[in-house]
């Protein structure tokens, strides 16, 4: 399995944006789909987007369309989440995930390897 580690939470205002970073170890990710999966207190984790392992389809949840930016670079072995107009309801701990089937998916018990997750923190 994939080790992953998230970077780039915070802190932001409503209104500004944060880009989320995820580097893989230990394989390559290249050729398998990825996700961001976000878990605020008291709530179930919850898919925010999900990308396939070629970057020609992406998922994502109706909450960030047109806020939010999955990407991928497989020659870096990374994946991103640029973030843009968060709101306070954005706030939540988010998790980075890798699948070890070639197949997209959208739901979280069909990823095999997490990340540690990062917290970000909205204020309005």
């Amino acid at each position: 399995q994939a080790q992953l580690v998230e970077s780039g939470g915070g802190l932001v205002q409503a209104g500004g944006s944060l880009r989320l970073s995820c580097a893989a170890s230990g394989r390559s990710i290249g050729s398998y789909p990825m996700g961001w999966f976000r878990q605020a207190p008291g709530k179930e984790r919850e898919l925010v987007a999900a990308i396939s392992w070629s970057g020609l389809t992406i998922h994502y949840a109706d909450f960030v369309k047109g806020r939010f930016t999955i990407s991928r670079d497989n020659a870096k072995n990374t994946v991103d989440l640029q973030m843009n107009s968060l709101k306070p309801e954005d706030t939540a701990v988010y998790y980075c995930a890798a699948r070890s089937q070639r197949f997209l998916a959208t739901n979280a018990a069909e990823f095999s390897s997490w990340g540690q997750g990062t917290q970000v923190t909205v204020s309005s």
